[in-house]
Parts: structure tokens; sequence; C-alpha cells
């Protein structure tokens, strides 16, 4: 059966096209996802079906009927599970570095989704298909911590409607390179693809998107220091990408790091700490914390 969800559009999204304001909606599902259910006559706009580029006004309702999701192709595997908390709506996880969060080229197997289709069988949610059964959001392969998995449609569109309103809390915790002068600052800068280098993101880019991380110095150290970061937007590679921008990048970034590094990492030193949001069921706000891994507190003795 078709899962129908409905939106108001506020006064900050009118004239938004209707394709952008749905994969908005769902930040872990493509464009084309939806620019395909629109010409399929799956969405409506104030019960009239309307093309991808139709431009919304405030007040207007947004009709969206998600299919039901395809028999799942990727296989379950039995990975063992950092879980945080769980419940009959959504799973906390701890996600290890090195990691893929969901399969794509290069990553068939080993993934999250692999991993929590063998611990919660049939409960999953299906609105991103079958590629990415229950995952709403996301964080790099290399980077560590709590991510939400959501095992129902219902709760999905909750957590990817807070997630799209910016009210779910995420800090998390890294090593920069240099020393951060301020105590603490704010990076805005809009994020986009790379016009060249397409497996990369770029600041203030043509078509890129509003993006805000605030900092703090928890540490300092001779040649880096140890921040805490909290997400305002939550772009591709938001804090790799804000912190290189302004001359520290994340140490043992190898995409947009710049120079070698002694202790040999594998990627960013980078970990999702904190997350945060309303439980879609009790409307009880509900926040979880993954402790540092190993690596990283081994890492800050050496740089002490």
């Amino acid at each position: 059966m078709e899962q129908f969800q409905e939106f108001e559009v506020g006064i900050e999204e009118g004239k938004e096209r209707l394709d952008k304001y749905l994969a908005s909606l769902y930040p872990a599902q493509s464009r084309s996802f939806f620019q395909k259910l629109i010409t399929e006559q799956r969405v409506s706009v104030n019960d009239v079906p309307r093309k991808a580029n139709y431009r919304l006004n405030p007040g207007d309702t947004v009709t969206v009927a998600i299919p039901e999701a395809q028999e799942v192709k990727i296989l379950p595997e039995n990975i063992p599970l950092d879980i945080l908390y769980e419940d009959s709506d959504v799973l906390i996880v701890n996600k290890p570095k090195g990691m893929v969060v969901h399969p794509s080229a290069g990553h068939v197997s080993g993934t999250l989704v692999n991993a929590v289709l063998y611990h919660c069988r049939d409960s999953l949610s299906g609105i991103n298909g079958e590629i990415r059964p229950g995952i709403v959001h996301r964080i790099d392969m290399d980077t560590t911590g709590a991510l939400i998995v959501c095992k129902n449609d219902a709760a999905h569109a909750c957590i990817a409607e807070q997630i799209k309103e910016h009210t779910v809390t995420r800090r998390y915790r890294g090593i920069v390179k240099g020393c951060v002068k301020e105590d603490s600052g704010v990076v805005e800068g809009n994020i986009g693809r790379h016009p060249v280098d397409r497996k990369r993101m770029a600041m203030n880019v043509k078509n890129g998107k509003p993006a805000v991380t605030h900092y703090k110095v928890l540490k300092r150290f001779s040649k880096y220091t140890y921040l805490e970061f909290e997400l305002e937007t939550g772009r591709t590679h938001q804090i790799r990408v804000h912190m290189a921008g302004i001359g520290h990048p994340l140490l043992g970034d190898e995409v947009y790091g710049n120079g070698k590094e002694p202790f040999r990492l594998q990627g960013q030193t980078l970990h999702a700490m904190v997350i945060g949001f309303v439980h879609p069921t009790t409307k009880a706000y509900m926040e979880f914390e993954a402790p540092l891994p190993e690596y990283f507190l081994e890492l800050l003795e050496k740089l002490q």
C-alpha cells in the first residue's frame, strides 16, 4: 500500500520548486526520486497534480504518495551493532570508523544497512526504497558516532521533518590542524558540489545550499586544536568543508586536508557525539551520546 504524507508549505519555502521542496523533506533521498513520483502523478499541490518545476506558495498543501518499498535485494548480514537505544520506532546506533551507511558502487556489503536489515528483520521504514531502508540521514564512512535509523514510515517522516526544520541536535567532536585562535565561532558559507571535482563539495559555489557550523575550542595543542561542533544545517561533508575553508582542515582528512600527518589515521578525526530529537510517538525530547572511539582517545593522549 502507498504511504500518504501531507505537508504545509511555510513562508520561507514559498517559490521553491516542488521537487526541491520534497527532496528537502527527505534528506536521504534524491531529487530524481521525487521527480519520478511527480511524473507518475503521486504528488499533488492543493489536490492538483503539478510538474517538478512548479513554484510553491506559502500555505500550499503538498501531498505525496510514497510507493510501497520494493522487495529488498540487499542481503542482511550478521554484523555487530553498537546500539545506544532502541524501541519500536527508532534505533540509535554508534557507527564505527570505516563503515559505509548504505550500499553504493564499490560498497555492496558490510554497510550499516546490511547490519540493520539483519538486526531489525522486517521493521524498517521503506520511504527510501530498497537501497536505503530505515536511513533518514547519514554520516561519512570514516566519521564515527550516533546515527538514527527509522523502523517505520511514520517515524521516518517525523524525523525527516525535524531534520528539515533544523531542530535535531547534532554535536560533533573533531581535531583540526593548526591553532584556532577564537574560543568559539561560526562558519557560514553555502555548500554545493565542486564545479570540477564532482566527488568533492565546496564552499560558496553556484547553486550551493546555505550551511552554518558553530564551533568552540575544547583544548589547544601545539599544532592542533580539539573542537566541538554543532550543526545548524546538515550539508554533505559540512564540517569538513567549512573547517578546511577557514584554514583548519580536520586531522586525517584525505579529501579536504593539506599535506601529510604523522599519526597514520584512517580518514578524518570526526565523531558524531550527540544526537537529540523529539520522539515520533511519545513527542518527548530525547538525547543520546556516543562515547569517543578508542583511536580518538589515544590520539588525544598523544597530543598532550
